[in-house]
């Protein structure tokens, strides 16, 4: 299934990145895996600071991605992602936090009201979404692996951030980052079933079965787009870029392709501050 992209890729110096038209008037972006300061395995723009990376390449890391996109790194909030439901409103106390100060919470999601807070989450074939509804400002940041999906974590963070926002879903926009494809996502019978119950039919569009490897081939951007679809969100009003990061090493970390020895890549969004 084709879908029309507004996602495209933005470089400073050996930088490079992804953002989307729908948000040009927002700090945000989805990282690569290029122009950062990290060695082997990490190479070198590894946005994890859990992963074994020297802490100075990480923070050097976050200093060039912010810088790039415009966000404030002394500020940044991280996600501490368990493959859950949970939302987290990020609050100004939350400054620093999972960077520069320890984290004392576990979420896979982010959304905030407050300017001047880049929210982040990660990715080494999970989806990554982008949230924002332009009225308010509010923004939020989603982890949605296969689990979350089915948990229902893409709709909470959308009914979420309209009850932050005191918005309708269908003022929502969405971007969805690179995440794993169809043509390395393949899986036993458990991620199509979970999905069906979570989805019912309109899941069934997005994995067929592969008689020769036994397997089910798994399309999980096309499931985020369903489960947006699904929290209210305007079709014309969802971003999906389409580059799986297992096809692509070059670009991107795959925990399918590369195991623990990798980097992460993130997508992050901050409510500008007030001029």
């Amino acid at each position: 299934m084709s879908f029309v992209t507004h996602i495209s890729s933005r470089r400073a110096e050996k930088l490079i990145w992804y953002a989307s038209t729908l948000f040009s008037d927002v700090p945000h972006g989805f990282s690569t895996r290029l122009g950062g300061a990290s060695e082997k395995p990490w190479n070198s723009l590894n946005l994890g600071p859990n992963r074994g990376d020297e802490r100075a390449h990480v923070e050097e890391n976050y200093r060039r991605f912010c810088g790039a996109i415009g966000a404030d790194v002394e500020r940044v909030v991280l996600a501490k992602q368990v493959h859950e439901t949970t939302v987290r409103t990020v609050t100004a106390a939350d400054a620093g936090k999972g960077l520069w100060r320890p984290r004392d919470y576990a979420a896979d999601a982010l959304i905030t009201m407050e300017p001047g807070l880049p929210l982040t989450v990660f990715s080494a074939d999970c989806g990554i979404i982008l949230l924002r509804e332009p009225e308010s400002g509010a923004v939020g940041a989603v982890h949605a692996g296969w689990r979350g999906c089915a948990g229902g974590i893409v709709e909470k963070a959308v009914a979420e951030l309209c009850k932050l926002s005191e918005a309708e879903p269908g003022q929502i926009r969405a971007a969805v980052g690179p995440c794993i494809g169809p043509v390395c996502f393949t899986t036993d019978s458990d991620v199509p079933d979970a999905m069906r119950r979570a989805l019912g039919r309109s899941s069934e569009a997005h994995f067929e079965y592969d008689y020769g490897r036994n397997k089910w081939r798994v399309d999980l951007p096309g499931l985020i787009r369903e489960c947006l679809l699904r929290a209210g969100v305007p079709a014309a009003q969802i971003d999906l870029l389409r580059l799986c990061t297992a096809c692509h090493p070059e670009l991107f970390w795959s925990h399918r392709k590369m195991g623990e020895a990798r980097g992460v890549q993130a997508a992050m969004i901050m409510k500008p501050s007030a001029p």
